[in-house]
């Protein structure tokens, strides 16, 4: 069996040539234009975190079109609602829309991108959030997430972001109150791409 290696400047075109057999033995390759970025994960944070009223993840390469926040049995000591800021330079701290809703009731919020909405200092959250580039600066968000202590309660959360100044590079995850503080062992990462 022959096989094929590309290496090097790929652009242009190649010529691959079959042994005879019955039939067709013609091959079309798609032409492949644009950058093709890998995917990157950040730096897992365990709480307690150095402020642990919140999990911050900048550096951000301005490339990243989709990204990801993935949450592990996360929670915190008090009942103010988790959620998501963005940011280009800075964190945008209004502008947003978001709704999350579950079995029990929903919420709305413009101060970021909830997470869910209700928090217990008894609940044990995983999931993740994930962010699309829609254009103009503005990101969209879908969420689902699992209380791994209360099986019958689940959120899911959509919204969007403010059209931020520029590319966005930052990324945090906070108590709306700003003091509640994350449970220790409470996992956080990203992933872009």
């Amino acid at each position: 069996m022959a096989s094929l290696v590309l290496s090097g400047d790929t652009s242009g075109s190649i010529t691959v040539s079959a042994p005879a057999v019955s039939g067709s033995n013609t091959q079309t390759l798609a032409a492949v234009t644009g950058t093709l970025a890998p995917v990157v994960s950040g730096t897992a944070q365990t709480a307690p975190f150095t402020d642990n009223t919140r999990a911050e993840f900048t550096g951000i390469p301005s490339w990243a079109k989709r990204i990801t926040v993935m949450f592990q049995a996360m929670g915190t000591n008090g009942s103010s609602i988790l959620q998501v800021q963005v940011g280009s330079g800075s964190f945008s701290t209004s502008g947003y829309t978001s709704q999350a809703w579950s079995s029990t009731g929903g919420t709305v919020v413009s101060t970021g991108i909830y997470i869910t909405s209700a928090m217990s200092s008894a609940y044990v959250m995983t999931g993740a959030m994930t962010l699309s580039l829609i254009g103009n600066n503005v990101w969209v968000a879908s969420v689902v997430v699992d209380l791994e202590n209360a099986m019958s309660i689940g959120f899911q959360t959509a919204g969007r972001t403010p059209a931020l100044s520029g590319s966005l590079d930052r990324i945090r995850v906070l108590a709306v109150n700003g003091t509640d503080t994350f449970d220790t062992g409470s996992i956080i990462n990203i992933l872009y791409e």
